[in-house]
């Protein structure tokens, strides 16, 4: 366990979010002190909540913190339907420039239809067609008659996101990156992204293997035989939709942790949604944003912090105990993180 006092400890700017974030966050708290926290948390509010509060999705508060942090945690927000909104989202990515989103998946719960499924998604963040660059175009009295939608791939973007990819792989003793595209239709919007990652992949072929594949067989494959996958690198839109499929794999979202990472900056989060009909019920699961947390301690090189928590969470969901309903238990919001700390205290 971490001494907290033998190092200063790491400033990073706390977003509960809306919907069951404020219950998952206050998990995460309750059990980063039982590891010895070796961050302090500067709270402020994102989504809906903010907006209600502040008449602003993402108060400059909020992103002033950020600034100076570097370095956030967030629950899951909530960007209102209609009005022009743009995603919360995309909008801490595009301000900060997090063009890397990480996206791994492991098997934790045992006896689900997948075993010891281990996969990493990492997805190019701030091109493609999944930044929403839209506009209609109208006929006679239809203002929305045509639909048209521009996707940009730069070849610089695609060679920072690919060059992300591999050193991610080597530095996590990876064995192999797959790329994920669909140059044989879109041929010079993921063609320029195929054609770039593979030069950069040349640069790794003495310690990374590499290969490529269409989306769509990607796809497939990765329900009939997810286990050739190792790390898996991809444009925007694409890495989205598969992220989510890899998630599957291994319970749904409630597993799923993310990081978005910049130059500056790096923002990990619970990837699933707000849950506003569940919220203060007890059902959720922290997991997700545990695992966000985990990801963020190793990244700023706190590995044994980050080792110590996905072991009480592999040991806690090891039986239908320890488990939320989601994964098939009863327990708590609040209990799980109560077994958690047990766990963590047990090992001290």
């Amino acid at each position: 366990m971490l001494n907290p006092g033998t190092q200063q400890k790491i400033p990073v700017t706390l977003i509960p979010g809306d919907g069951i974030g404020p219950e998952i966050v206050d998990v995460v708290e309750r059990v980063f002190d039982a590891l010895g926290n070796p961050f302090t948390w500067d709270k402020h509010q994102a989504g809906l909540n903010a907006f209600e509060k502040h008449g602003d999705l993402l108060p400059e508060k909020t992103l002033a913190s950020i600034r100076q942090t570097g370095l956030a945690l967030k629950g899951p927000l909530t960007t209102p339907i209609g009005g022009g909104f743009r995603s919360v989202n995309v909008r801490l990515r595009e301000t900060f420039q997090l063009y890397a989103n990480v996206r791994p998946a492991r098997t934790i719960v045992p006896g689900g239809r997948y075993e010891k499924i281990d996969l990493v998604m990492v997805r190019e963040n701030l091109e493609g067609l999944y930044v929403g660059h839209e506009h209609y175009v109208p006929i006679g009295d239809d203002a929305h008659a045509v639909a048209m939608a521009t996707g940009i791939n730069t070849r610089a973007g695609s060679r920072r996101i690919a060059k992300f990819a591999f050193d991610y792989a080597v530095r996590n003793n990876r064995k192999k990156v797959t790329i994920v595209h669909k140059a044989n239709v879109l041929k010079a919007l993921t063609g320029l992204f195929l054609e770039t990652s593979k030069q950069v992949g040349l640069n790794y072929a003495d310690q990374i293997e590499f290969n490529d594949r269409i989306v769509d067989a990607c796809a497939m494959q990765l329900v009939l035989n997810p286990w050739q996958f190792d790390v898996l690198v991809s444009t925007n839109l694409f890495g989205d939709i598969l992220s989510d499929q890899i998630a599957g794999l291994v319970g749904g979202l409630g597993m799923a942790p993310g990081a978005n990472i910049g130059e500056g900056a790096a923002i990990f989060e619970a990837v699933h949604g707000s849950a506003p009909d569940i919220a203060g019920q007890g059902l959720a699961n922290p997991t997700a944003l545990l695992l966000a947390a985990a990801l963020m301690a190793e990244h700023k090189g706190l590995h044994k912090v980050a080792l110590d928590l996905r072991d009480a969470i592999d040991a806690t969901v090891a039986t239908v105990d320890g488990r939320t309903a989601d994964i098939g238990g009863k327990v708590s919001t609040s209990k799980y993180g109560d077994l958690l700390i047990e766990r963590i205290r047990d090992k001290k």
